[in-house]
């Protein structure tokens, strides 16, 4: 068996020539999308991501910009910036790049708390979260928003099917397993989430219909671990002992056992980035209805 290659890269680009289209509509109607990332600190890896949103933002029609500190700023300066960003009519998405620098006395939640709800394009902010879990939410995180577009727009049924999410994270697992046990269409999985306390890992992957691997693990995922013909969605983004972008998920075994199968890179890792997009759209979208005196 040799597995169907799941293109992030062909779908994000769909994605992204649809949020052209809803921003090419709100510029008519004179708004604008602004999309802004706060970088604190000098890591290589943000900075490049960074740069990708922005380029994305940019050829979408949005204006993007960021702000960067230093490794050495202040709660204080962290906080003054959101607090500008929050109150700028013109800045309709907002995220804080993580993670924050080694010894840094900013906690990061603080920052996505004090963060405009209504701004918070990551889904991050701890009303976002909660009305995320409560099934009605305003903003899907952009990793699982990509996942769950990845598997509708190619063809694999998730309702009903016993997933299994690797990694617990509050950016990604966490709000994944949450999001495919909720009712409706494209949902309804019934999830396992696993981690480092899961005591015989490999029973519960081999049991998935759905593998989802964000666990931050290199090649963490062997073949002897996945079911003949599941899905496997690898989130994932290392690198490797000679330096080669992998994910966690072994491709080249994995690929032969696997029916379905994301790549590392170009899998998830664009999907972040279009859904990223979307939400921002869908934030000016909501603010320019609640202006308009005749919506």
């Amino acid at each position: 068996m040799s597995a169907t290659i799941i293109a992030g890269k062909k779908i994000a680009a769909e994605v992204r020539a649809e949020v052209a289209e809803r921003v090419a509509a709100l510029r008519e109607r004179g708004v604008t999308p602004g999309f802004v990332d706060l970088l604190i600190g000098e890591d290589s890896a943000s900075a490049l991501y960074v740069g990708m949103k922005n380029k994305a933002s940019t050829e979408a029609g949005m204006r993007a910009f960021d702000h960067t500190l230093p490794a050495t700023a202040t709660r204080e300066e962290a906080l003054g910036i959101i607090e500008r960003l929050n109150a700028d009519p013109g800045v309709h998405g907002v995220i804080v790049q993580s993670p924050l620098p080694a010894g840094s006395p900013i906690d990061i939640f603080e920052l996505q708390h004090a963060l405009a709800p209504e701004k918070d394009v990551d889904g991050l902010h701890p009303e976002n979260q909660g009305l995320l879990a409560m099934g009605r939410p305003r903003f899907v995180p952009a990793t699982p928003a990509g996942v769950i577009e990845l598997l509708h727009r190619s063809g694999i049924d998730v309702e009903g099917r016993r997933v299994v999410v690797v990694g617990r994270s509050n950016l990604v697992g966490r709000p994944l397993s949450i999001l495919l046990s909720q009712k409706g269409p494209g949902l309804n999985a019934t999830v396992t989430l696993c981690h480092t306390g899961t005591r015989d890992l490999a029973l519960e992957t081999r049991r998935a219909d759905i593998l989802i691997v964000a666990a931050g693990a290199a090649r963490s995922i062997t073949a002897d671990m996945v079911s003949p013909g599941a899905t496997v969605i690898d989130v994932g983004t290392n690198r490797d002992e000679n330096g080669k972008l992998v994910g966690d998920v072994d491709f080249d075994q994995v690929s032969k056992v696997a029916g379905a199968i994301t790549p590392v890179p170009g899998g998830v890792g664009p999907m972040t980035v279009a859904m990223l997009l979307a939400n921002t759209v869908t934030a000016a979208e909501r603010l320019a209805g609640r202006n308009d005196p005749a919506g």
